[in-house]
């Protein structure tokens, strides 16, 4: 599941808030009308909010972000994207702070103030089919993936670790690498923002579908430096362009429509996951390909397929 993350509620007034805690009440009206239903006088609670298409299942994470976004003609877009709320965690009830409270009691307290319907859907595992089997079912429903959390943690703000810990199915992309940035901080020295394109973009060309500066270790990260150095075209103030020949592998959690490159398209959350020097820029995943595996995206969303 993706989108908002909290919702607070004093007496009438109901907030909803971003995950960076941005107020974002105004555009989802409906969040605030099933929040109203819970029945305790000041309550603080964590879910997900998922857009629907027409057949109930999940839409893209994009359409969801034009939900949150719009601060007007909110009602023309609340019928073309509904939203569903699924609440998975209770903080704050009445005057008590729950967050040292074990992970299952604070689900038993949820339960016992909302609708079976409110809840998110979740099993108590102890066995890997049996998480195995629950994955599947969440993919196979339009979802990115699971939350897994034992049943005696705490609750951490803003943390994850051994006691929670999404899980999901990690796509990979062959690209190549055709420019980076000198970096900042801790990298400033090496190249260490790496644009991607893969081959045969719509006008025949390279086409760059993102950029990452994650995956790659500081030694990694220097000898990826000077490769590419020797291989430098043209360089600005800040950007060394490069002979497309370096393939990385790399993972991303999905590829989303962009105006902000030519090709279209971005890869969200990608990370490098190995350096492919098995593979020439020959060997680079297609233009064609990155689009075939966005619309498999929307097939599995059920979702209809738009034009980048």
């Amino acid at each position: 599941m993706a989108g908002e993350r909290r919702s607070s509620k004093r007496g009438d007034e109901v907030r909803v808030f971003s995950r960076r805690l941005s107020d974002v009440t105004g555009s989802v009206p409906e969040v605030v009308e099933i929040a109203n239903r819970i029945p305790a006088n000041e309550v603080l609670v964590e879910g997900e909010v998922v857009g629907l298409d027409d057949t109930g299942r999940p839409r893209p994470f994009q359409d969801l972000m034009r939900r949150f976004r719009r601060v007007h003609e909110i009602e023309q877009l609340r019928a073309e994207i509904p939203l569903r709320l699924f609440l998975f965690d209770i903080i704050y009830k009445d005057g008590e702070v729950l967050i040292r409270k074990p992970y299952r009691e604070r689900w038993d307290l949820l339960a016992s103030l909302v609708p079976p319907d409110l809840l998110a859907r979740r099993i108590v595992a102890s066995t890997v089919p049996e998480i195995e089997s629950f994955l599947r079912d969440a993919l196979d429903a339009g979802h990115e993936g699971l939350m897994a959390k034992s049943l005696g943690s705490d609750y951490a703000p803003g943390k994850r670790g051994k006691k929670w810990f999404k899980i999901k199915p990690a796509e990979t992309s062959d690209t190549a690498i055709v420019a980076a940035e000198w970096g900042h901080g801790r990298r400033v020295g090496t190249l260490s923002n790496y644009h991607l394109a893969v081959r045969g973009g719509p006008t025949g060309e390279w086409a760059m579908i993102g950029k990452t500066f994650k995956g790659l270790t500081d030694v990694e990260r220097l000898a990826m430096t000077r490769r590419l150095q020797e291989l430098k075209t043209s360089e600005s103030e800040w950007v060394v362009y490069v002979r497309p020949e370096v393939v990385v592998e790399v993972a991303y959690n999905e590829i989303q429509r962009s105006p902000h490159y030519p090709s279209g398209f971005a890869l969200r959350f990608a990370r490098i996951t190995r350096v492919r020097d098995d593979k020439g820029p020959s060997d680079a995943d297609s233009y064609d390909r990155l689009r075939s595996l966005y619309e498999g995206q929307f097939a599995r969303k059920g979702a209809a397929v738009r034009e980048p």
